[in-house]
């Protein structure tokens, strides 16, 4: 059964932002196992990191994949709504320099550093520089299911919704495509917030057995993924029987609490959402971007060797 949104609702708005500037967070740093690492980690132009790209085995932590971006380069209200607005699967376009008039979509955001993450392909990332600007077609936000307002939706494109291909089963449930299923235990940094809309939490990946039994190595940036137990309705709680989808949209991190960033989707009490394991249940494979341009990934530039 198909799935019916008030997209004709939605406001479509203009939202514009910058490169982020990359970040050095201290001279030396120690993970959860004592590890001292000195590492690239949040903001900046990656003309590596990728869409489809694994989140574990690289020289760095909380990278971000694509084009880091913000409004202001700092934590104001005009800021609050550069994140808010810009949804995951929106149309950006560059406004200016050498790559004037390229067109890529939106990643996702990253709480803390307040990072929207962009997705260009090669040619435009070799154009881009700080001095550029982005101006995102922001729509999604306020999007739902008529028939089944006790879903809560946030941060999707509406066309990539329609393209995910969840399902309505007859006893009223609805089957959502993920990558990985998550138990509730796993989830780290982010617990508590409110910000849904803006931010994202993370995966914790430094427990061996857990990363074997749930598959957690298989982690991808655009990964569409499900967590057990847990309530994001109005806030990241644990409750039983709730599910929440979420998008992941930076790297692991060896530092204690954090791990690979997912950024809320989708979130329902009462197992009214169904994950359902795809390969397929990757952002870029449903837009062609990333490693999925031209309906292949391309693994030659991504480190190969897995958590």
């Amino acid at each position: 059964m198909s799935l019916t949104t008030n997209r004709h609702q939605l406001v479509i708005m203009a939202v514009q932002g910058g490169v982020a500037p990359a970040h050095q967070w201290a001279p030396f740093e120690v993970g959860a196992a004592g590890e001292i690492f000195s590492w690239p980690s949040t903001g900046g132009i990656s003309y590596n990191v990728k869409v489809g790209d694994s989140v574990f085995g690289w020289a760095g932590e909380h990278l971000e994949p694509g084009v880091s971006t913000t409004f202001t380069h700092s934590n104001k209200k005009a800021e609050a709504g550069y994140q808010f607005l810009a949804c995951c699967g929106n149309e950006v376009k560059i406004i200016s320099g050498e790559a004037k008039g390229a067109v890529g979509r939106v990643i996702g955001h990253h709480g803390g550093v307040e990072h929207l993450m962009l997705d260009f392909d090669d040619q435009t990332l070799e154009k881009l520089t700080y001095d550029d600007k982005f101006l995102v077609k922001a729509q999604g936000q306020g999007i739902k299911f008529i028939d089944h307002p006790e879903v809560f939706i946030y941060n999707i494109d509406p066309d990539l919704l329609q393209r995910w291909g969840l399902s309505e089963r007859e006893d009223g449930k609805i089957e959502v495509p993920v990558h990985v299923i998550v138990p509730a235990h796993a989830m780290g940094s982010g617990i508590g917030a409110l910000s849904m809309t803006t931010g994202d939490y993370d995966i914790l990946c430094h427990d061996d057995e857990t990363i074997k039994e749930y598959g957690l190595d298989k982690l991808r940036f655009g990964d569409f993924v499900a967590v057990i137990d847990h309530d994001n309705c109005y806030g990241r709680t644990y409750r039983k029987n709730a599910i929440t989808i979420g998008m992941v949209i930076h790297s692991d991190s060896p530092l204690g609490g954090h791990g690979p960033g997912m950024m809320t989707i989708m979130s329902a009490l009462d197992n009214k959402l169904v994950p359902v394991l795809s390969e397929k249940a990757n952002m870029g494979e449903m837009l062609n971007i990333g490693r999925y341009k031209a309906n292949a990934i391309a693994q030659d530039t991504a480190p190969t060797d897995q958590q």
